[in-house]
């Protein structure tokens, strides 16, 4: 039996605790880089949207927030609750694509074989697919903010 013996590979042994050791801080230090580097992408991250029409372009940013809404001369010509349907649906498409984006840096700098950067991914997904732009505009209608 070599378990508790030196040389012997078992749980006593220093030489092979210390490999144990330096192998999980390996892996704790490379997890720590790929969750800074998907950090700093998702930090960065921008999607730019227009309508088929050309009417909006909206730019919203890794969370879904709008940081930028252009609109063309041609809604002077299309009734104002067509243009804050093409507003809202843009954004949704958006945020869409910036949803998509970040699974594909999730997948790209920590993978996706961990429980942790599933879950990431699943809630990503979910706070940028979400229900609430909808629910916003119904809200407004509803009390008569709109």
């Amino acid at each position: 039996m070599t378990g508790g013996m030196p040389g012997g590979g078992g749980v006593l042994d220093p030489d092979g605790a210390m490999d144990r050791v330096s192998a999980w801080k390996g892996r704790i230090d490379k997890l720590a880089a790929d969750t800074k580097a998907m950090s700093d992408r998702y930090q960065q991250l921008r999607v730019t949207a227009a309508d088929g029409n050309r009417l909006v372009e909206v730019t919203v940013d890794s969370v879904g927030a709008l940081v930028d809404l252009r609109l063309s001369r041609q809604i002077q010509r299309v009734e104002p609750d067509v243009v804050a349907r093409t507003i809202m649906n843009t954004i949704r498409e958006a945020r869409e694509q910036v949803a998509d984006r970040s699974q594909e840096i999730i997948a790209e700098t920590v993978g996706t074989e961990s429980a942790a950067a599933r879950e990431i991914a699943e809630r990503v997904g979910q706070q940028l697919r979400g229900p609430h732009l909808d629910t916003e505009i119904d809200d407004d209608r509803r009390w008569g903010r709109a």
